[in-house]
């Protein structure tokens, strides 16, 4: 039988991302955050957001590297 991963609540993801439950909002709305509002209660899977965010910091490393001047 395949393990499912179970969801989390939005304190739970707060607690693991160390950041607010306002951040994790604005991220949600403006930097797309994978997350599913069921009713009117957010839900995430941990393997997602820890993709996502490995995917952003790929991103902004990238965009830090400043070209040879």
């Amino acid at each position: 039988m395949r393990d499912v991963e179970r969801w989390v609540s939005m304190e739970e993801i707060c607690k693991h991302l160390g950041a607010s439950r306002d951040t994790v909002k604005k991220m949600i709305k403006t930097q797309n955050l994978p997350a599913y509002k069921i009713d009117r209660k957010w839900k995430f899977k941990i393997s997602e957001v820890d993709a996502w965010m490995h995917e952003q910091n790929g991103i902004m490393k990238k965009s830090e590297v400043a070209p040879n001047a």
